[in-house]
């Protein structure tokens, strides 16, 4: 019988009698199917990409007939057909490449079938990163290709969410970003439903290496900044959900840079039964990091290997094992700095001598073994198990000297910005022995039911982790003889931090989500409701967290649609949550909590005969339990309590489209708050009178962002190509380190950043204007590409050195902030091939 769906979306509005008619004769008629069934076969099956992921809604009719189903949110399907020695089934999707499949089908026959679609490409073969259509209204799926070519000084995968709405990030030499007013540790990164973890210890931009994310693996992208469902995990701000392809084909790629190295293979054995995707990456960022005011030797270098296995033992069952090893060193020898600050009025330089090094590895690895199980068409069972190994340490032992003076700014002067005036002198002497191992190992279970429109969701998992910590740093400050703090009798360090420590704890989570779409009048509707369950025997907390989403779209205005979203968001902590400033753990730690409140609109529209999209979302969010903590660089120093309470809320817009024909480009605003209040806190004044500081910004209360990705090539030239990224933010807030008063901040300047890179196709499958790369069949295509880095060379400022004195020429000690500034110009060239 003809299927209501497959009317619906096939005949126009004015043919109901016609369908009335159609579906009477096919009730008519039904009894003379019943005799003629011993005729009929049957193709039960599943729609997937090249990387085996599930296809949705993809059309499967059979040719010459008006026989034709849809598979559902699982990509499977099942479909009644004549028995026939030849019968030509079609299967097409937005997006992909159409198939036509002959088969032989005998009367009565059962056939089990597993279509794979190629993914189908209307744009030139540039960078091509596409934003469809939102599919479950609070999670946005991002289609990329050949990210790589975008402009990038980090290398990292990260750097495209930078320009997407309510993300935020101040630092070009890490992948750490900060969404709706969140730090980066409550992100949540999931590759193939593995939850992704990343070094404790770093502290800088220059200490990051690859993120684990391979850029070359990726198959697709689904990011959430807020509002997200139950499956989830328990973090309160983000998640980024990956997953790797499947290869269809033997090939390999290799790409080269001022910046490092990678490469990667894939193949197919086994008649597609095992798929094999490895790559390696090599990075160094010493040529980035020569343009820093701290002068010295440079050496850090960054390696990371990945393999994604898959084996299909049967149609219904399958194995995947995925495995990173990542080592990252570096090492630096300062030599001297120079940085000039302050006003016009009052301009200072300070100038300081080094002697020691710095030397810190990170040497982690990550491997899971999954196994997915299909027992019938609306069943999905996954089993994954899996572990986290990490080795850190932190060794520098840094002396400096510094002068600070005043320049003259006297216009007209002979010595104009010469040093007129000593106004501190001193010296410091830094120390580090901080080492941590970890381990962390889990057994997850996700399983999936679905029939019709309704999907049903859970999933179990169990972790056990164990870290073992070592730290013991201190500084001792000196200025004019005497050491800072003073008082005559004793040598004081200004900070010191003894730690070690040992946990072994257990960590158990739960969710069950169900969605289902239906009809509420003229308007289709989709929505998710689900619970997840936390529990942490540290503190012996339990945590439940209700969320669901709601998504209309009018009948008559399918390029417009309404989504609502929300719920709670338990955030158990983690390793450095619960250590104080002293070192110690503290057991009566709790979870921090959000409470989501998204609400949002998208709407589709051509203009130029061209695609656009444009989003909207508004949102707020309460915070309870918060652990207050104070940013320097990339490190997060938390309190080691729950003190505070909070909130952010803002709205992001984003519009998207092909603004030049055939090349996918966007522009983003995102507008935001976040507050937070440390409960019964207050302080003294010099009047000796009571004051409550009350609220006060976060440090990541970056009120404007602004995000532009923007492509182009030459017209009739499709093989040269430029690409263009910018970046603009109001300036983040900052405070003195090592105090009690959370409220005192300052403001960093705005945050301005522009990238540009160039692309030349000197070979691909269109062919090539050289006759010596024609010749070459090993050769399928080799790319030549030029990056500006910060184009228009601004001084960005990530942090600050705080340099102290105990009096100058008017007998006043003083505290300068001196700015820690970001890379200037840099051009980069890279060459891409692939094989």
């Amino acid at each position: 019988m003809f299927s209501i769906n497959f009317l619906k979306d096939k005949l126009p509005r004015h043919s109901v009698k016609f369908v009335c008619i159609i579906l009477l004769v096919n009730l008519v008629m039904g009894a003379d199917n019943l005799t003629h069934a011993q005729s009929m076969a049957r193709i039960i099956g599943k729609v997937v990409s090249e990387a085996g992921e599930a296809i949705p809604f993809t059309t499967i009719s059979v040719k010459g007939t008006t026989i034709g189903v849809s598979s559902n949110h699982l990509g499977l399907f099942q479909i009644t057909v004549p028995s026939s020695d030849s019968i030509t089934l079609q299967v097409s999707s937005l997006g992909f490449a159409s198939k036509t499949i002959v088969l032989a089908l005998a009367p009565g026959e059962r056939k089990e079938l597993i279509v794979t679609l190629a993914t189908e490409s209307q744009t030139i073969d540039a960078v091509s990163v596409v934003a469809t259509q939102k599919q479950f209204g609070n999670i946005e799926r991002i289609e990329h290709k050949d990210i790589k070519h975008i402009p990038n000084a980090s290398g990292s995968f990260e750097a495209i969410l930078k320009s997407m709405p309510g993300v935020s990030s101040a630092n070009e030499l890490s992948s750490q970003y900060s969404v709706r007013g969140g730090n980066f540790d409550e992100n949540m990164v999931y590759v193939n439903d593995v939850e992704i973890y990343r070094p404790f210890l770093i502290r800088s931009g220059q200490q990051e290496g690859l993120s684990f994310i391979n850029s070359d693996m990726v198959e697709s992208v689904e990011f959430s900044a807020g509002g997200f469902n139950a499956e989830f995990g328990d973090k309160m701000s983000s998640v980024l959900n990956i997953r790797y392809r499947r290869p269809s084909e033997n090939a390999a790629k290799a790409e080269v840079s001022l910046l490092g190295a990678s490469a990667l293979a894939e193949g197919t054995l086994a008649g597609n039964r095992f798929t094999h995707l490895t790559g390696i990456r090599y990075k160094t960022s010493e040529y980035l990091l020569g343009t820093l005011d701290e002068k010295g030797d440079y050496k850090p270098t960054f390696l990371d290997f990945q393999t994604n296995l898959n084996y299909r033992i049967s149609p219904k069952l399958q194995l995947t094992l995925l495995g990173n090893y990542s080592s990252n060193s570096y090492r630096f020898t300062p030599r001297e700095r120079e940085t000039r600050f302050g006003t016009f009025t009052n301009a200072l330089q300070l100038k300081v001598f080094y002697e020691g090094q710095e030397v810190n590895r990170f040497e982690t690895a990550q491997g899971s073994l999954a196994a997915e199980y299909r027992p019938t068409e609306s069943v999905m069972l996954k089993f994954i198990a899996g572990s986290y190994v990490a080795r850190e340490s932190e060794t520098f032992d840094i002396l400096g000297q510094y002068l600070i003076n005043e320049l003259d700014n006297t216009l007209g002067s002979s010595t104009y910005g010469d040093s007129a005036i000593n106004v501190g002198i001193g010296g410091f002497l830094t120390h580090a022995r901080n080492f941590l191992d970890v381990f962390i190992a889990r057994a997850e279970h996700i399983g999936t039911y679905a029939t019709g429109s309704n999907r049903l969701k859970w999933g179990i998992r169990f972790q056990r982790e164990m870290m073992d910590e070592s730290i013991r740093e201190w500084e001792l400050i000196d200025s004019s003889g005497y050491a800072i703090p003073y008082n005559g009798n004793q040598l004081i360090l200004s900070h010191w931090l003894k730690s070690v420590n040992s946990t072994a704890t257990n960590r158990v989570n739960a969710f069950v989500q169900n969605g289902v779409k239906f009809n509420i009048g003229n308007l289709q509707a989709s929505t998710t409701i689900g619970v997840r369950v936390s529990y942490w025997d540290y503190n012996k907390n339990i945590t439940l967290s209700p969320r669901g989403y709601l998504m209309l779209t009018p009948e008559g205005l399918k390029n417009l649609s309404f989504h609502l979203s929300g719920g709670y968001y338990h955030q158990p902590p983690i390793y450095k949550e619960f250590r104080d400033a002293q070192g110690n753990l503290n057991r009566n730690i709790r979870s921090q909590e959000a409470i989501h409140i998204v609400l949002g609109s998208e709407y589709q529209f051509e203009s130029w005969n061209r695609p656009f999209k444009f989003q909207a979302e508004v949102y707020h969010k309460i915070l309870n339990n918060i652990i207050p903590y104070k940013v320097d660089n990339v490190r997060v120093r938390y309190a080691g309590d729950n003190l505070a309470k909070g909130y952010a809320q803002g709205i992001d817009l984003k519009i998207n489209g092909e603004f030049v024909e055939g090349a996918q480009s966007w522009a983003s605003i995102s507008i935001m708050r976040t507050y937070e209040d440390i409960k019964n806190d207050s302080y003294q004044n010099e009047l000796g009178q009571t004051v409550r500081p009350g609220y006060y910004p976060r440090p990541t209360d970056q009120r404007l962002g602004i995000g532009i990705f923007f492509q182009d090539y030459v017209p009739n030239r499709p093989n040269l190509r430029v690409h263009l990224s910018g970046h603009y933010g109001t300036g983040l807030p900052f405070s003195m380190p090592r105090t009690d008063r959370y409220d005192l901040v300052g403001r960093m300047p705005s945050y301005k950043r522009v990238d540009m890179g160039f692309t030349a196709i000197l070979k691909d499958e269109k062919g090539s204007t050289f006759n010596y790369l024609k010749t070459q069949k090993w050769l399928d295509s080799f790319w030549i590409g030029l990056e500006i880095f910060n184009l228009f060379d601004f001084n960005n400022t990530i942090s600050y050195l705080w340099v102290q004195t105990v009096a100058n020429q008017s007998n006043q000690s003083g505290l300068y902030a001196v700015p820690n500034y970001l890379t200037s110009r840099r051009l980069n060239l890279k060459l891409t091939a692939t094989f």
